[in-house]
């Protein structure tokens, strides 16, 4: 067997794997989510952050003394303790916007990740960008707009919405580079050492601005809670371990698969009925990722 021929047969089910493996990070997270968007009516927004990370740097805690990854090197805790200032960017951002838009609406835009996802993997990682993966891009960008200029039709995306809708595009920036960054790392560090410092050194960050708006949770939202950080750690470790496979700009349109389950959760949970453009924009969405998760 050519050279060629066998490095693409070893490489193509390692890059199916991590296909499988962020769709999976991806739909977990939705669900992270959908539960981020109820109790966020309840309690602040940076408490809700502090506690998703709190909570996760437990849970990858009892990891990391299963998995035993030894201590990590000083240019480790530099780089992701950096890269953990960004997660908290995105997080923040992006939990406001869930508290002032619909779930669905939401995820829409910040699908403007992934376009930001394939631009900053060329520029900092050096990675191609073939036809395939700008084809799929545009599609989901396109159904993006599609399903944002249906809300702007409509007249509700004005107000707190409008503030909201900012917030979601400014986590989309933070969250691309932040991920690209993952990549850069994911080859040099352990996959449980990246998500431990994401999770503990975001969760000091927020500690303090936490106390200052505290409102104790319920004992039933202190089990919201628990799902959120492990529904957030196990998500991430799954994207983690699939950005140490592959590209970033070939996982980057996966992403929008996450509108699939946004549209479903908030109709069960929130009443929030998809309309037309919402549904039209889906399906420009989907098939642009699948179009690119296909050798």
């Amino acid at each position: 067997m050519p050279a060629a021929q066998a490095s693409t047969a070893r490489t193509g089910p390692r890059v199916n794997l991590a296909v499988a493996e962020a769709i999976a990070g991806i739909a977990l997270l939705s669900v992270m989510d959908a539960i981020i968007k109820g109790v966020a009516a309840r309690y602040p927004v940076i408490e809700v952050a502090f506690m998703r990370f709190a909570v996760g740097a437990v849970v990858i805690g009892a990891i990391l003394a299963v998995v035993r990854p030894g201590w990590p090197s000083r240019e480790t805790l530099v780089v992701n303790g950096g890269r953990a200032i960004l997660v908290v960017s995105t997080a923040t951002t992006f939990f406001y916007a869930l508290s002032t838009l619909p779930l669905a609406e939401t995820l829409a835009l910040s699908f403007l990740a992934p376009v930001f996802i394939a631009g900053f993997g060329a520029l900092i990682l050096g990675e191609r960008i073939d036809r395939r993966i700008v084809g799929a891009l545009v599609a989901g960008f396109v159904g993006m707009l599609v399903i944002v200029s249906g809300k702007a039709g409509g007249g509700s995306l004005e107000g707190s919405a409008l503030t909201g809708a900012i917030a979601a595009v400014a986590s989309a920036v933070t969250y691309a580079l932040a991920m690209v960054l993952l990549r850069a790392r994911a080859a040099k560090d352990p996959v449980v050492t990246i998500v431990a410092l994401q999770n503990g050194v975001s969760a000091a960050i927020l500690a303090i601005p936490a106390a200052f708006v505290w409102v104790t949770p319920t004992a039933a939202d202190a089990m919201l809670f628990a799902a959120i950080g492990s529904l957030g750690v196990i998500g991430h470790l799954l994207l983690s371990r699939a950005f140490a496979k592959a590209e970033a700009a070939r996982l980057a349109p996966l992403e929008y698969t996450a509108l699939v389950w946004a549209v479903l959760l908030g109709f069960v949970f929130f009443g929030e009925m998809p309309t037309l453009s919402t549904l039209a924009g889906a399906a420009l969405i989907v098939g642009g990722a699948l179009i690119a998760s296909r050798r």
